[in-house]
């Protein structure tokens, strides 16, 4: 394992618990105090089976010991199945304790083969003839003597790199070289309790490209809220790769975390948890705004102001900024005296009057209001000096065939509103429909 590989299969195990260590040319980790996290050893033994050969581990060991796992990890022997640590230890070969196979020549010319074999010789010959690191480390594995590790500091930024197997033509191709470069992040925001809003994947031309090919190029994808879910992330990278062009082939892969926030973590229940099927709206609207292009997707924001037709504000779906409800701002805004109907109209439709009462599908019986709206002489009309202020007095009005409508009445003002009509002042308008 090299040494790139193994620093991000140890910053990825942190998710797991703080006590990871680099050893040797291998990753130990003290999970007994985190195995009630993750559902039981079993459960933890199955994921890391699962995931750690996506990320370069070639073998796993169980064991009550760093070094005793490092053995069975070299063997292929997962854990002790219920037996005892020393009847599993004595017959492994002698080569796979790291100080034994520095001296597994003259040993095994003295018919010295086993672990086993090594301990019944007398610890004091072993000792003047081949050091005591050879019986320091025999005893680790034993579980005779403590270990002593250096932990891994869980670092502050991420950024990973990978080198691929082969040169890829095609952009869709680069998702597997990425998935285990979204799999480091995810075990590293679940080491910081935190999520990403986005990830940007860089790729690096092959030395032999075109001139006008350029060094390499980008691609930044953004989420809706933050979070770490591996195959969300994978979800959606896909779909950007499918609609990249690679100007020269790509050999090396380099991935960033975009903005990093802190998760509120979701908490067990003592109840059975209620099924879930299918995926939340915002992960549906992030996938067809990658199929489709960002500006084809909106999504509504309340706005602070108390004009119906600037009361929302449209924004790109996945643009990277997190909902205003989840930051407690939609709180603040003004709830209206006169409930605010389903559809508006743009532009409000003038009513005809007659007899001093406004008149859509039959005359209007007005039920509830004035609610009067002033407001807007601040928002001014790009290129031009006039601006959108508003003086209404809303009022809601039904009759049997329109059904319950929104109508305003301007007030009479003699200046300062859009148009120029001035028999318009004072008017009727119909500017919304209630379901």
């Amino acid at each position: 394992m090299c040494a790139e590989t193994q620093a991000g299969l140890a910053v990825w195990c942190l998710q797991f618990t703080p006590r990871v260590a680099l050893m040797e040319d291998a990753v130990v980790m003290e999970v007994e105090a985190s195995l009630r996290l993750f559902r039981g050893l079993p459960a933890l033994k199955a994921r890391l089976s699962d995931e750690a050969p996506d990320l370069g581990a070639v073998g796993i060991g169980w064991a009550s010991s760093a070094t005793a796992a490092l053995v069975l990890a070299r063997c292929g022997v997962l854990d002790l199945g219920g037996r005892l640590l020393q009847a599993v230890l004595d017959p492994l070969p002698l080569q796979t304790l790291s100080a034994g196979a520095e001296h597994a020549e003259p040993l095994s010319r003295a018919g010295i083969n086993t672990l086993g074999e090594l301990r019944a010789l007398p610890r004091g010959g072993i000792g003047r003839r081949f050091g005591a690191a050879l019986l320091t480390m025999l005893d680790q594995a034993y579980g005779l003597r403590p270990e002593a590790h250096a932990w891994v500091a869980l670092p502050e930024d991420f950024h990973a790199r990978i080198e691929l197997p082969s040169r890829e033509d095609h952009a869709p191709a680069l998702l597997m070289g990425t998935r285990p470069l979204l799999m480091r992040l995810c075990g590293w925001l679940a080491a910081r309790h935190a999520g990403a809003t986005g990830v940007t994947l860089h790729w690096v031309h092959d030395s032999m490209r075109a001139k006008d090919a350029g060094e390499g190029g980008s691609l930044t994808v953004r989420t809706a809220e933050p979070i770490r879910e591996l195959e969300h992330f994978c979800r959606l990278m896909a779909e950007h790769l499918a609609k990249t062009q690679l100007l020269a082939p790509v050999g090396e892969l380099r991935l960033e975390a975009v903005g990093v926030q802190s998760l509120v973590e979701d908490s067990g229940s003592l109840l059975p948890d209620v099924v879930r099927t299918g995926e939340t709206l915002y992960l549906t609207l992030e996938r067809i705004a990658a199929r489709l292009g960002p500006e084809r997707v909106l999504q509504p924001v309340l706005a602070d102001d108390h004009r119906p037709e600037w009361m929302t504000r449209w924004r790109t779906c996945g643009d990277g900024r997190t909902p205003s409800r989840r930051k407690g701002r939609q709180a603040a805004v003004r709830a209206p005296a006169v409930p605010e109907p389903a559809f508006l109209l743009d532009p409000p439709l003038r009513l005809a009057v007659r007899e001093h009462r406004p008149h859509y599908q039959g005359p209007l019986t007005l039920l509830v209001g004035p609610d009067r709206v002033e407001g807007g002489w601040w928002d001014r009309i790009p290129d031009t000096q006039a601006h959108r202020q508003v003086t209404r007095d809303y009022w809601i009005a039904v009759n049997e065939n329109a059904g319950v409508l929104a109508v305003y009445q301007e007030r009479l003002t003699g200046a300062g509103n859009e148009t120029e009509d001035k028999d318009a002042v004072q008017a009727w308008y119909l500017h919304g429909m209630y379901a």
